[in-house]
């Protein structure tokens, strides 16, 4: 666990930045010890790494938090993507110093504006940024979320954990239990109610990330216990079949 003024040096942002993204959800410390100081973990690192490749990238923190919470985010396609428009990037600056050293020699002749043109950069980072987020769930849990309190989204999260948590301590059964067939059913449910319509093809993918061994299982696991995600994991794919 690293503390908030070593992740501050850490990363080259100030402890007020890192408090400012905790306040609007969009960097959650993995825990608060009693004397309130935050606390962060490795998957806590690796979300901050995706947070500040999209930054470089220009997007606004609020769209990066719904790309990172969306359901279906891929973490690997994501950072394939965000590699390509950081290459276009540097490419169009590359140019761009290019044409400052041929102003600079030539006293401004000729006139030349084709560095200038990001006509190829945008439609990239906008075809990256409908794989990211332009699926029926994701624009219904940006609907849902535009208008609600942080402290609302926080709140649902947390109640999504706690359910997450339940089949921690139903591990002794079969996935298919009807006891732990009920279990899923009330976490698809709550995921409808608070989040976005969670039919059976988006369950099993939450199910599948859920046992993926990334930031789902271990988050579930700190909260249900060690195989608790890779527990749910099987229950949803019972359920689904």
């Amino acid at each position: 666990m690293m503390q908030i003024r070593a992740l501050s040096r850490l990363a080259g942002l100030s402890v007020r930045t890192l408090q400012y993204y905790d306040r609007i959800g969009l960097l959650r410390p993995a825990a608060v010890t009693e004397a309130g100081y935050r606390l962060y973990d490795e998957a806590s690192l690796e979300r901050l790494q995706q947070i500040l490749l999209f930054r470089e990238l220009e997007f606004p923190l609020k769209q990066i938090r719904h790309i990172l919470d969306a359901p279906d985010f891929d973490r690997s396609k994501a950072l394939e993507q965000q590699i390509t428009l950081l290459t276009m990037k540097r490419d169009r600056l590359n140019d761009l110093i290019q044409l400052a050293q041929g102003i600079r020699l030539t006293g401004g002749t000729p006139m030349e504006f084709s560095a200038f043109d990001t006509k190829q950069l945008e439609e990239y980072r906008r075809q990256a940024q409908e794989s990211w987020g332009e699926t029926q769930a994701f624009q219904e849990f940006q609907a849902r979320s535009a208008d609600a309190a942080p402290e609302q989204l926080q709140d649902a999260g947390e109640k999504l954990m706690e359910l997450l948590a339940v089949f921690g301590s139903l591990k002794d059964r079969a996935p298919s239990d009807p006891v732990v067939q009920a279990q899923v059913k009330k976490l698809q449910d709550f995921i409808t109610d608070h989040f976005y319509t969670c039919t059976n093809e988006i369950l099993a993918g939450l199910g599948r990330m859920y046992g993926d061994g990334g930031d789902f299982t271990r988050n579930i696991d700190r909260a249900g216990g060690p195989g608790t995600a890779r527990f749910a994991s099987a229950a949803i794919q019972a359920f689904v079949g």
